[in-house]
């Protein structure tokens, strides 16, 4: 019986695991690996998440209704409660402004635009993205795409 242990980083936490307790637990019924794989997805795309949303203000100015049906289009379901303070915390950091405008029908709607830094920070995120999408496809395939 091994007992190498491992660390896995967590947020502010590290976890210490047990390397035997790790390889029984692999054994795990479909209906588990279907939660964890759900999950896995969700976090994958809590991570993009800040991204999707500036790469949708860069096409132009918006409210988070119509920011929430393209981000369902995509098939990245996110509730208002999840938006609010992401957009919240772009504007914290400069990324983003916001004007409110009257509508037609209903309260006045505060409608986001991205700002210098948040087109500087966006372009950035665009070279990360494309770099990360070429290291996991050189993983996966062994192919670079130079």
């Amino acid at each position: 019986m091994r007992d190498e242990r491992f660390a896995s980083y967590s947020g502010k936490h590290f976890k210490i695991f047990n390397l035997t307790t790790v390889e029984e637990n692999i054994n795990i019924n479909d209906k588990e690996f279907e939660l964890n794989a759900d999950n896995m997805k969700a976090q994958m795309r809590k991570g993009v998440l800040e991204y999707c949303i500036l790469s949708i203000l860069r096409k132009g100015d918006s409210y988070v209704s119509p920011m929430i049906a393209q981000l369902k289009q995509a098939h990245m379901i996110v509730v208002e409660g999840t938006l609010y303070p992401l957009l919240t915390r772009l504007k914290n950091q400069g990324f983003l402004s916001y004007r409110w405008e009257e509508s037609p029908s209903g309260p006045p709607r505060k409608y986001y635009s991205l700002t210098g830094k948040g087109e500087k920070a966006l372009e950035l995120m665009d070279e990360a993205w494309s770099e990360v999408v070429k290291t996991v496809e050189f993983i996966k395939t062994g192919i670079s795409e130079n």
